[in-house]
């Protein structure tokens, strides 16, 4: 039997351990390769980082999905509520799955690690509320959020949380976010976006991202966080803006798209490095004492996995199809 034989009758099963090493292996291993951060991404960076400060804008995240999606959903969500407590951004959350409730929870506790940060003030999860409700708490929060909701996930009275100074309806709450991995985000547009007036973006699975690319493409959307690769994105954004300190900016410094180019940051580290490209193509370190957290690189990690498991597939579709083209070729020969 020749090799080009045996190609063609490998038993899957071998496929199946190569892709599931190749996957392994970035997973255990990080390495370190250049995110490229695309507009839509950038916009919900710099939409939030615009409330940067502010008692009267707040921004709301909506879990609508479960534990099934958290791989690309739940680094999107760590990432935007380290932005939000890096840059003293009020933020709210909220779902309407129960499966979500507790993802709500762990994505809250996981994020504020290292940050003084306090429920009531700094952030306010309002929790689960049944899917019956959806409507009339889209509809009402655009007229008074406190009569909308009127409880948090503890039962306390929102009225009077300090949280609440300045933020009334939609004209404060000024960006909505939805993560999910069906077709939520409508509900948001339709009702929240057209009637209020409401900006809305969506954080959504990469299967998703095909459907609301016409929203995003007429403006009802103001970004897009499109599945692994955009929560990879979001981190390394926060990683080079938001968590930066120097003595002009000690609480993160604004969005510029020229740093952005010329910044890198490795993710084998502990601790934040800036790794900067001069215009001779060298590259100077710049050491942080700010960690680098497992949960702060996760979708990072999992896009080096997803990369290698690509080019892996690639490899073997050209293999096969070359096997398949000389095993044709031999038969007409022969």
């Amino acid at each position: 039997m020749t090799l080009v034989q045996r190609m063609q009758q490998l038993d899957r099963r071998y496929i199946y351990i190569v892709i599931a090493v190749a996957i392994i292996i970035p997973l255990l291993i990080p390495f370190n390769t250049k995110t490229y951060v695309t507009e839509p991404t950038a916009n919900i960076y710099k939409k939030i980082d615009s409330f940067a400060g502010r008692e009267d804008k707040a921004i709301l995240m909506s879990f609508n999905h479960d534990a099934s999606t958290m791989p690309e959903l739940f680094p999107m969500e760590v990432s935007i509520l380290r932005h939000c407590f890096e840059r003293d951004v009020k933020v709210f959350t909220l779902c309407f799955m129960p499966q979500a409730a507790p993802l709500v929870d762990y994505a809250i506790n996981t994020a504020k690690e290292g940050y003084d940060v306090t429920s009531g003030v700094d952030y306010l999860n309002f929790g689960y509320r049944p899917f019956a409700l959806q409507l009339p708490i889209i509809l009402g929060m655009g007229e008074d959020i406190s009569n909308a909701l009127e409880t948090d996930s503890e039962g306390r009275k929102i009225e009077n949380m300090e949280i609440m100074e300045n933020i009334r309806n939609y004209d404060d709450m000024n960006l909505v976010i939805d993560f999910s991995g069906s077709a939520s985000i409508q509900t948001w547009i339709i009702y929240a976006r057209a009637k209020f007036g409401a900006n809305i973006a969506a954080g959504i699975t990469a299967v998703m991202v095909a459907d609301n690319y016409p929203y995003l493409q007429t403006g009802q959307l103001v970004g897009m966080l499109r599945g692994l690769k955009g929560a990879a994105e979001y981190e390394k954004l926060v990683d080079i803006f938001a968590a930066y300190e120097d003595e002009d900016y000690p609480n993160g410094r604004p969005y510029s798209q020229e740093i952005l180019k010329e910044i890198n940051v490795p993710i084998t580290a502990d601790k934040i490095i800036y790794e900067v490209t001069n215009e001779d193509g060298s590259v100077d370190k710049i050491s942080t004492n700010a960690e680098m957290k497992y949960e702060y690189k996760k979708a990072r990690i999992g896009m080096n996995a997803q990369s290698v498991a690509h080019v892996m597939i690639i490899v073997f579709i050209i293999v096969g199809n070359i096997g398949y083209f000389l095993t044709r070729k031999n038969k007409k020969l022969g």
